[in-house]
């Protein structure tokens, strides 16, 4: 009896069938009974309680994972094909990674080698950078220079300044970024002034409001091909992801 009626509890509470049971019909007697019993249940089989919440959290995972199936799919074109973001990479790559990036996110510099080996290392990844600051000042000084560079002078610079803003240590100022520049070659006066352009605030703009079209919060945050993952992965993770994209 106790196990009939903790499992149709629980099938009550986490399946959530359509089943004919009215708790409410009974008796405030029965009511009690019928609770007692469960309880008594539940404190004799615990384990039951950490069963029924795994049950849960993998249907909300599954649940997640649909819904930002579908949130790729709708917001496809904008993802990877935006005409602005930097492509990196094999252009022509079977498999494409898409990485919104903040310059001041410890993460984003933790994943930033581990993304790097990985392309290399597998020669068919198109690499897409997006633009995303959300950790102050700094982040969005760093992503409008990124962005000036990239307008001015070409993908080719673009990857420089990316790779030394994720490695740069002290405070994003006008005298650092001149700095910068003089080590890359750029003019610096002339990013300066245009960091503040119309141009890379659109982009910035736009890039923010496609982050919150897909629900993205946080950095890094990650595209393989249909799946959103949220937050930094391991490289053996991300390889491993690669690979099971490509047996689909």
């Amino acid at each position: 009896m106790k196990r009939f009626l903790a499992t149709t509890i629980l099938a009550l509470g986490v399946a959530a069938p359509a089943v004919a049971f009215d708790v409410n019909a009974m008796s405030d007697d029965e009511r009690a009974a019928f609770r007692a019993e469960i309880r008594a249940y539940l404190l004799d089989n615990p384990e039951v309680i950490m069963e029924a919440v795994e049950v849960l959290e993998q249907r909300n995972s599954a649940a997640e994972a649909a819904n930002d199936f579908n949130l790729v799919s709708q917001y496809g074109d904008s993802i990877f094909e935006d005409g602005y973001s930097w492509v990196g990479g094999n252009p022509d790559g079977d498999v494409t990674l898409v990485e919104f990036v903040d310059y001041r996110c410890g993460y984003c510099r933790k994943a930033h080698d581990d993304v790097a080996e990985l392309v290399n290392s597998d020669g068919n990844i198109r690499l897409i950078v997006k633009e995303f600051p959300i950790l102050g000042e700094d982040s969005l000084l760093s992503s409008r220079y990124a962005i000036a560079v990239k307008q001015k002078h070409g993908d080719d610079a673009y990857k420089l300044a990316h790779d030394t803003l994720i490695t740069f240590r002290g405070g994003v100022t006008d005298a650092s970024l001149t700095s910068i520049s003089e080590s890359l070659g750029f003019d610096a006066v002339e990013l300066l002034a245009h960091m503040n352009s119309d141009e890379v605030t659109d982009e910035i703009r736009k890039t923010r409001a496609l982050a919150q079209a897909l629900s993205i919060t946080g950095t890094p945050t990650f595209v393989m091909q249909d799946q959103l993952l949220r937050g930094y992965l391991p490289l053996p993770q991300m390889a491993a992801l690669v690979d099971e994209k490509r047996t689909r």
